[in-house]
């Protein structure tokens, strides 16, 4: 195949997205780019991005923020565990490289929470080195362009798609070739749809284009169905507001705040969750109804959220209690200490709305 890059190059200069870390591509800003552009879209993530750049503008700052700080900037990002390692590392640099990121791609691949394809992004787009940042867009592009179904997620394959990406980077825009394969498959070469074939650079050299084969390309393993489980959830009302849990500092959404919750279990009855809410050390005042519904043991609405391998599906009951003084681990936490201090998870969205506006 012939050399894919000018062609490329010309049509990102044209095209590419003007984003704060493209017009200051520091190597903080792309490495705090990249971390929150996995598992979230640009046009989601933005906002987060710059109000964390913001308020932490350096590494020396982020080295420095407190646990629920920084939980409070990510929060509805999800993925908690990126920014507790995107922290780990600032630490790491300022102990060991002065505050910078280094300039090499195997200290920056050593990084907490910074994997191959970070390292290259950063590596390349800020310091200019001719390393390979292969995400889910390039290899989308590159299984069409060649029109070669291998199975993606297998490393070997990986491997050979990164060795055709490095064949076509020109050694003078390593950063800009790697962007433009990502604002390619982002734009472009689009995924779980009909591509964009008529504004693609590289549709007269691509092979899946010929052949008509672009819907089933990349070859990808079938996904193991998710395991689902029932959650039951108490929201906890006192005159010192909401009744906070924190969860255990290893597994899912490690050391964030909750509501008191019991997984994989349902109540027959709401005087059952009263009991178990003794158990915990809480205890509640008569039941009472959520806002706009008859006074009563009222339901709290059914919700759901889906994780990578697990979907909770939710409900459960709201509880008055009086003020009294609580277990290790647990909180009332004021609609206002909620809004700007404890961090709730997505995953808690239909149940933070209530406790808000209740």
């Amino acid at each position: 195949m012939e050399n894919i890059a000018p062609a490329l190059l010309a049509w990102f200069d044209q095209n590419k997205r003007l984003l704060p870390f493209r017009t200051d591509p520091s190597p903080y800003h792309v490495w705090v780019s990249e971390i929150m552009l996995q598992q979230t879209r640009v046009s989601a993530a933005l906002p987060y991005y710059e109000r964390f750049v913001r308020e932490l503008p350096t590494i020396q700052a982020l080295a420095a923020c407190g646990e629920e700080r920084l939980h409070k900037l990510w929060e509805g990002l999800g993925y908690y565990s990126r920014v507790r390692n995107l922290q780990k590392a600032a630490r790491i640099v300022c102990e060991q490289y002065g505050g910078e990121l280094p300039a090499d791609y195997a200290a920056l691949r050593a990084l907490p929470g910074i994997g191959d394809y970070t390292a290259g992004a950063i590596a390349s787009i800020s310091f200019g080195q001719a390393v390979p940042a292969v995400d889910g867009n390039v290899l989308r592009v590159f299984a069409r362009l060649y029109n070669d179904p291998a199975c993606v997620s297998d490393p070997a394959v990986r491997r050979s798609f990164t060795a055709r990406v490095m064949a076509h980077q020109p050694a003078d825009r390593p950063g800009s070739y790697n962007e433009a394969l990502m604002e390619l498959g982002a734009l472009v070469c689009l995924p779980g749809g009909e591509p964009l074939c008529g504004q693609c650079p590289l549709a007269a050299l691509c092979g899946a284009n010929r052949a008509g084969t672009q819907l089933a390309l990349p070859g990808k393993t079938q996904p193991k169905p998710r395991r689902v489980e029932p959650v039951a959830v108490a929201l906890v009302q006192s005159p010192e507001g909401w009744l906070l849990q924190r969860r255990p500092d290893t597994g899912l959404l490690a050391g964030l705040w909750q509501p008191v919750l019991w997984e994989n279990k349902t109540f027959a009855a709401p005087e059952q969750m009263q009991q178990a809410l003794a158990a915990l050390g809480v205890q509640t005042a008569a039941l009472w109804g959520l806002p706009g519904r008859a006074a009563g043991a009222q339901p709290l609405p059914a919700a759901k959220h889906v994780f990578s391998h697990v979907e909770w599906h939710m409900g459960g009951w709201c509880f008055s209690a009086p003020a009294q003084p609580l277990p290790e681990g647990f909180v009332w936490a004021s609609r206002a200490r909620l809004e700007a201090e404890y961090t709730l998870p997505g995953a808690f969205k239909a149940y933070k709305k209530w406790m808000l506006n209740g």
